[in-house]
């Protein structure tokens, strides 16, 4: 099956499909439709060939697509018909979960997305768990997306904002138990080595084989199966 994966970010919408050596991407903003997401990728991919759509969207997700607005892009996202859009076959979920999905090797892994947020995702006994780790307390008034995100690292600089990382993954490794810790996401490159025991980074190329998972057989979405992979949403 050929699929489109749709990356979508706070900093860039990423796209790839089966065939394509190369994602192409362009620039968010504010004010990012999902009407106007499916148009660039459609006018942008409008020589590939595809079946179906597999879209990574940063915020809540059920079976029929956003389940709230983003807080950085623009406020048509809940209820729209993305299968209506694209005129295809269309999988939305959490964009940390997606790129769970591609980035798993074994056990029990962590997944930490560091962007324009926080992304967060678990993946144990063939279940995709999407989180929302970024919306707990750090100090006081600040949440782990104040201080992890983008914003965060720019407003206390880099020390303060590995100081912060390095002492979360520590604790949600703990509190998860989890075998290890993926880092994924546009800041993945800026944490400094070495890295902590148990941690490695993903990479882009998660996200496109997770998009191109939710499509294979084995991977179930509707309920618990035993003989799946379960995708939460």
């Amino acid at each position: 099956m050929k699929v489109l994966v749709v990356d979508v970010g706070g900093s860039h919408v990423k796209v790839r499909a089966t065939g394509q050596s190369e994602a192409q991407s362009f620039d968010s903003h504010a004010d990012l439709t999902a009407q106007e997401t499916v148009d660039r990728v459609r006018e942008m991919t409008r020589d590939w060939n595809y079946e179906v759509v597999s879209l990574g969207f940063p915020g809540y997700t059920g079976f029929d697509g956003p389940e709230e607005e983003p807080g950085n892009l623009g406020n048509d996202w809940v209820g729209f018909d993305f299968e209506a859009a694209f005129e295809k076959p269309t999988l939305v979920i959490n964009d940390a979960a997606m790129q769970a999905l591609g980035a798993y090797d074994s056990g029990r892994m962590l997944f930490l997305g560091l962007g324009t947020g926080l992304g967060s995702a678990i993946v144990s006994d063939s279940v995709v768990l999407p989180l929302e780790l970024g919306s707990l307390t750090w100090r006081k008034n600040d949440s782990l997306f104040d201080r992890l995100g983008k914003a965060g690292r720019k407003k206390y600089g880099h020390d303060e904002w590995m100081r912060v990382l390095n002492e979360t993954i520590l604790n949600l490794q703990k509190a998860f138990k989890a075998d290890y810790v993926v880092l994924g996401g546009g800041n993945a490159k800026k944490v400094d080595d070495p890295l902590l025991e148990g941690v490695r980074r993903g990479g882009n190329e998660d996200a496109f084989k997770g998009g191109l998972l939710l499509w294979h057989d084995e991977v179930h979405h509707h309920g618990p199966d035993p003989d799946h992979w379960r995708v939460v949403r």
